[in-house]
């Protein structure tokens, strides 16, 4: 358990508190929303809450910094991945398969399990007790690169570039059919599903729920009732790949959430045992958060998605 922190100054003025608090103290704006929430966030001596009140430029402000709090989850001796490690962050080329953190119905067997293990401590507490040293996550039969921050300086430092959307990330991807035009954008606002809260659904523009989202995508190789796709993130939502895809008519091949394979490919999938979404963080860059160098770095495709191009392919 470390001693709590206290961070103070001054309020630039002309924008929302939220963006006001971030750009003062250095901390991402979910990180802010979520002491604002708290009650850990005092203007001028008054608690703040709202994340949209209007900034009073010179207003003196100070946050409290809980201590970061002991993990629940155990460490476990589980082998990893690891494509670059310094002492500050890692990055990790997730399994298909593999939970990112512990939730209800995976409570061990996690990446944050294994890298409690590996780090020995040596993690960010800010993502909380469950998830530390968690910037992002990928789904849990979605394979590729995960950073992972060791200390609050990375973490803090990432959960900027992803908050401003300047993290580099691509992912491949096997779709039913072949999306026409074969490359563009799909700005769509994503949010979850009215008729069901387990899925995440296409909402009309000018909706006052979900969150902005963009995805860039080119058609890399036409296969037999299927494509292989490129898909570059503006934004990072919950399951955006899979529902933008889906939203065009084109949804991932063996997605058992948002999925609808043709006749053709079913006895493909089926013969090869393939039942995850056909998806993979490929490419992960950004600006170290502490030594300022550009860092960019790509992950293989995995066997079993090798294989499912290839059976397409015929």
């Amino acid at each position: 358990m470390g001693d709590a922190e206290t961070i103070t100054g001054q309020l630039p003025g002309g924008q929302r508190l939220d963006k006001a608090l971030a750009e003062a103290s250095g901390l991402s704006r979910e990180r802010i929303k979520a002491l604002l929430a708290e009650g850990a966030i005092t203007i001028a001596g008054t608690p703040a809450t709202s994340p949209s009140a209007k900034a009073a430029e010179g207003a003196p402000f100070a946050i409290r910094l809980p201590p970061a709090t002991e993990p629940h989850a155990a460490p476990q001796a589980i082998p990893l991945t690891i494509v670059y490690e310094d002492a500050d962050l890692l990055v990790v080329d997730k399994p298909a398969g593999m939970v990112v953190h512990p939730a209800a119905g995976n409570p061990d067997g996690t990446l944050v399990n294994a890298l409690l293990h590996h780090c020995a401590g040596q993690l960010s507490g800010i993502g909380g007790v469950a998830r530390p040293g968690i910037v992002h996550r990928i789904d849990k039969d979605t394979s590729g690169l995960l950073v992972v921050a060791k200390s609050d300086k990375a973490h803090e430092g990432l959960a900027r570039q992803f908050a401003d959307h300047s993290i580099t990330r691509a992912y491949i991807a096997v779709t039913n059919g072949h999306p026409q035009p074969p490359a563009g954008t799909i700005a769509e606002r994503l949010g979850r599903s009215d008729s069901d809260r387990k899925k995440m659904a296409v909402l009309p523009k000018d909706s006052s729920r979900g969150k902005h989202a963009v995805t860039h995508y080119k058609t890399l190789e036409r296969l037999r009732g299927a494509a292989l796709i490129e898909c570059r993130l503006e934004t990072g939502r919950t399951h955006q790949v899979r529902v933008h895809l889906l939203s065009i008519g084109h949804p991932l091949l063996g997605d058992p959430v948002y999925g609808r394979t043709s006749s053709t490919l079913r006895p493909i999938l089926r013969e090869l045992g393939f039942a995850r979404q056909a998806l993979h963080a490929a490419e992960l860059g950004f600006i170290h958060p502490v030594s300022g160098e550009h860092m960019h770095f790509s992950s293989p495709l995995p066997g079993d998605m090798r294989q499912l191009i290839d059976e397409c392919g015929q």
